[in-house]
């Protein structure tokens, strides 16, 4: 059975669900990684990707923007000429009650009785105003960075922004 599309989770409703030591069979994140680039400079310009509404973002879809914006910086400014950040965790652990389908489906079934669910994936519980994901370059390198968040604001389900975190004359590049 494949996933559910994103806007089944993107709304915050209830408590997060994160303790994962009274839980059994917590999915693992997708995310390999969350800073990438070169670690070590300190770059004068810094952008952020910035939620507009609160809402759930899933691991795969972090995952996915990561690889966007990651695959794009290094193509057009270099491997060692910028850094990215993912700045939010999926804590969250989606649950899902699977209702079996099909002959026979009565008997194995219970429908909604004791619908608890099993836990099907982790999200990232976003609030309005927080950093998703940043971007550190080099000033000739600014519109570049602007353009791989951009991208990678189409990963994400919930509207998005682009703010300058240091370096603001750069705008004007």
């Amino acid at each position: 059975m494949g996933l559910k599309p994103g806007r089944a989770y993107t709304k915050v409703t209830g408590h997060a669900y994160v303790r994962r030591e009274y839980m059994g069979g917590v999915p693992g994140s997708k995310i390999t990684i969350f800073d990438m680039g070169n670690l070590s400079k300190d770059f004068p310009v810094s952008l952020s990707l910035v939620a507009k509404e609160a809402s759930q973002i899933r691991h795969n879809a972090l995952e996915a923007a990561r690889i966007f914006a990651n695959r794009y910086l290094l193509k057009n400014t270099g491997r060692n000429n910028f850094y990215l950040k993912i700045r939010v965790y999926p804590h969250h652990v989606l649950k899902e009650n699977k209702i079996a389908s099909g002959a026979g489906a009565d008997r194995v079934s219970s429908g909604m009785r004791h619908a608890f669910g099993k836990a099907v994936s982790t999200a990232a519980r976003v609030k309005p105003g927080q950093r998703i994901m940043s971007i550190s370059v080099d000033r000739d390198n600014f519109v570049v960075a602007k353009e791989a968040l951009r991208r990678a604001g189409y990963k994400i389900p919930t509207p998005c922004r682009i703010v300058i975190d240091k370096g603001a004359e750069a705008e004007a590049a």
